[in-house]
This record gives structure tokens, C-alpha cells and sequence, in this order.
């Protein structure tokens, strides 16, 4: 056997020592192990999905809190032809300031995570933990201009991360969807 063989032998498994090395080091030092479960969570606390949707699945109510006339319908149109579900739209009793707000209860956390794209989280959440829909509800405020483009939802995902499920609920384990 050539010197250059040997030479290619020892630093593959040099190589091979050094990637098991930091595999041992990853897994002891691992810091997720911590992230709470569904056996974890308290008692009474409702299950949070937070699974992040396609826009075919999600479903939605568009109402409209300004005093501009039409607002939901256009807006509703324009998921629409995003592929959102819109169940329903109309006028909402309240009026409200800010850009939108979007109402939800646990079924509908990773959905809302995803509108919150479409107002380049600047929509307000408010999450009911009784709610047992998967809807949910966008109501439009005043400072509504237009809905974020194709880039700019897909910039705004990468900046808000991953659904998180709201205080006083608990991620849903994968298997019971």
C-alpha cells in the first residue's frame, strides 16, 4: 500500500472520529428537551394546533371594522383569489383603529400564524381558548392598506418562525389531528 493511501486512510477516519465526536456532543447538549408537550400540560388546557396551513386550508370570516364601504367583500375576494376558504364577510358592530385583528380559537392558532404573514405582522391576535372552530375571524381596522404581496408573506413567514401555541394552551401532538 502506497503512502498516499495510508495518508487518505487516516484522515477519512480522523474524519469519521471528529463527526462522531460532535454527534455525542449534540445529543448531550441537546436544549430542546424542555419544550412542553401534550402529556405535560395541565390539566383543563385546551390543545393548541399549531400546525402552519396552506392557504387551501385554511377558513376564514372577513368583517369589516372601518367606514369604508365594501372593504370586507374586496378583501374577501382577494383571499379569495389567494386560495383562502372565506366562509363569511360582512360588517363588524365595533370600530377598530389598527391595521387588522384576528380572532381564534386553539384549532385555529397556525392559521392565524400565517395571516399574521398577510398583515406583515402588524394585525392584533385575539385568542379565545373556548372557541372550538378552526375559523378564523379577520376583522379590518383603519390603518388597513392592502394585503402583503406573494414575497413580501413569504418574508414575513420567515421572520415570525413557527406557530407557537398561546399562553395557557398546549402544542397538539402530531398523531391526533
Amino acid at each position: 500500500m502506497s503512502f498516499a493511501r495510508v495518508r487518505a486512510l487516516v484522515v477519512v477516519g480522523l474524519l469519521a472520529v471528529l463527526a462522531l465526536v460532535f454527534v455525542v456532543v449534540a445529543l448531550v447538549k441537546d436544549t430542546q428537551s424542555g419544550v412542553a408537550t401534550a402529556e405535560s400540560c395541565p390539566k383543563g388546557w385546551p390543545l393548541a394546533d399549531v400546525t402552519l396551513r396552506e392557504p387551501k386550508d385554511v377558513k376564514i370570516n372577513v368583517y369589516n371594522a372601518t367606514d369604508e364601504a365594501g372593504l370586507a367583500g374586496s378583501v374577501a375576494d382577494d383571499f379569495r383569489n389567494r386560495k383562502f376558504q372565506v366562509k363569511k364577510e360582512g360588517n363588524a358592530p365595533k370600530k377598530v383603529d389598527d391595521v387588522a385583528v384576528l380572532r381564534f380559537g386553539p384549532k385555529g392558532v397556525g392559521s392565524a400564524h400565517l395571516l399574521r404573514a398577510y398583515f406583515l405582522n402588524n394585525a392584533d391576535q385575539d385568542y379565545d381558548p373556548k372557541r372550538k372552530d378552526d375559523t378564523v375571524d379577520v376583522i379590518l381596522g383603519n390603518s388597513f392598506q392592502q394585503l402583503a404581496t406573494t414575497t413580501e408573506v413569504n418574508q414575513s413567514l420567515g421572520d415570525l418562525g413557527s406557530p407557537v401555541a398561546p399562553p395557557g394552551s398546549c402544542p397538539m401532538p402530531v398523531d391526533t389531528k
